[in-house]
């Protein structure tokens, strides 16, 4: 017998042995109406119940994120896997993945403790997504629901990153959290030009699911989704996408709908003196729970792209202050030549128009925030007959109200811009610093 038939059965003798629970036996329709009872919540179809059936999820679904476990796999071998665990949430720093499936929740938990109970097997469950394993022990018993819903069984990792926030609604006193809602978590304030629809604003929670694999990206918020009933429900979703890493082996910056680049003056995510100035929050702040987290904005923006595409390139590029070819600076020749928004041309006239995106965006270079923004299609439009795309626009900053909120209001008024989006959706949400094995997400203020 072969030495990789006896790691075999040593690994699947562990696993027996580790997953020895109710959850493994055969189950009769009275186990199941016996469990569906405990704690008056009932059964989750297709997850892993509530109650103490979710804490004993929670210890089993942790085991699949170990370093043994990933080398038995296989999953890092070709690089696919990115760690969930570390000092910061995974998906913020991370190089943007080919895909993004975001889901916005609403709680329906009645306590504090159903929320931290929810955030603990979320946590399990999504270390194990992470690292392209099946989530939970029941997916081989015939007298229960899988545990894992399986579209993503087979199928690489895919660089998956799940990145959890919390809105300012989490903390409107349901939980007896009031007093620990940052003061920079507020809902952002109406923009001009602003022309929002309710269904795609807030939420209590914010889940950024990025992957290469856009299969493998909704297996994990659908899964989610299954393991948050009688806690939470879904309250929007989009998905966006950019060119893929195999369409672009070069890895340039990403083109966005109008066909310009798209995330070229974002900060150097491996400077860390300068993610700690621009990302990163910290102790100092004022709110020692987000230490190490950082502050998302979601944007859904409407580009009137049967407009855009009537406008005559010397337009477009005056409207983003850039060349659309290289991307570089209009007046220089590379994409990431310094910007010099004060230089004149030989009639007098600013090179990069002063109302360009650009200009406007930079102003004086005090403002910097982490771009981090996928294209959407949601198809047509059926009251005006156009196509709803656009730009998903998320940024990461160490303080909304300093950053994001000053910048989106200089824009929002002079932006030339303005004349072809549109802004339809918006949320905020504080994202958690990272977790370390064992712990759980948004442990430092639960």
């Amino acid at each position: 017998m072969s030495s990789t038939t006896n790691n075999d059965d040593k690994q699947k003798h562990n696993q027996k042995q580790a997953g020895d629970s109710v959850l493994e036996k055969p189950m009769s329709r009275r186990d199941l109406l016996r469990l569906m009872g405990v704690g008056g919540a009932g059964l989750l179809i297709g997850a892993t119940g509530v109650g103490g059936i979710m804490q004993a999820a929670s210890k089993t679904l942790s085991a699949p994120t170990t370093a043994a476990t990933t080398a038995a796999t296989g999953a890092g071998a070709n690089g696919d896997v990115l760690p969930f665990y570390g000092a910061h949430q995974a998906g913020i720093a991370t190089p943007s993945q080919d895909f993004i499936l975001f889901a916005a929740f609403d709680l329906t938990a009645a306590s504090i403790d159903e929320v931290r109970t929810l955030f603990q097997v979320w946590t399990a469950a999504s270390a194990a997504m992470t690292q392209g394993t099946m989530i939970g022990t029941d997916n081989n018993n015939l007298n229960l629901p899988p545990s894992d819903t399986g579209e993503a069984a087979g199928l690489s990792p895919s660089k998956t990153t799940i990145t959890f926030g919390v809105g300012p609604s989490f903390f409107d006193g349901r939980f007896g959290l009031s007093s620990k809602k940052p003061s920079s978590l507020e809902e952002l304030p109406a923009f001009g030009g602003d022309e929002l629809q309710p269904e795609w604003c807030g939420g209590d929670i914010g889940v950024q699911v990025c992957a290469n694999d856009m299969q493998v990206a909704f297996h994990a918020i659908r899964n989610l989704t299954r393991i948050a009933r009688g806690k939470a429900v879904l309250r929007w979703t989009t998905e966006g996408f950019q060119r893929t890493s195999g369409a672009d082996k070069q890895g340039a910056t990403p083109r966005n709908l109008m066909g310009f680049k798209d995330g070229t003056a974002n900060p150097d995510t491996s400077d860390e003196a300068q993610m700690k100035q621009v990302v990163w929050a910290s102790a100092d702040d004022g709110v020692p729970w987000m230490a190490g987290g950082s502050y998302m904005v979601v944007r859904r923006i409407r580009m009137r792209v049967e407009v855009w595409d009537r406008s005559t390139l010397s337009d477009q590029e005056a409207t983003f202050g850039r060349h659309r070819e290289s991307g570089a600076p209009i007046g220089s020749l590379k994409e990431f030549d310094t910007v010099d928004v004060n230089k004149k041309d030989e009639n007098g006239k600013p090179v990069i128009p002063a109302n360009s995106h650009l200009a406007l965006a930079r102003g004086d270079g005090s403002l910097k925030i982490l771009r981090r923004s996928y294209s959407y299609s949601s198809g047509l439009d059926k009251r005006t007959g156009q196509l709803d795309a656009g730009l998903l626009f998320i940024c990461y900053n160490r303080d909304t109200s300093k950053q994001f909120i000053p910048m989106q209001t200089k824009l929002s008024l002079m932006d030339k811009l303005n004349e072809y989006i549109v802004h339809t959706g918006s949320a905020v949400f504080a994202c958690f610093p990272g977790v370390s094995e064992g712990g759980y997400i948004g442990e430092t203020l639960l």
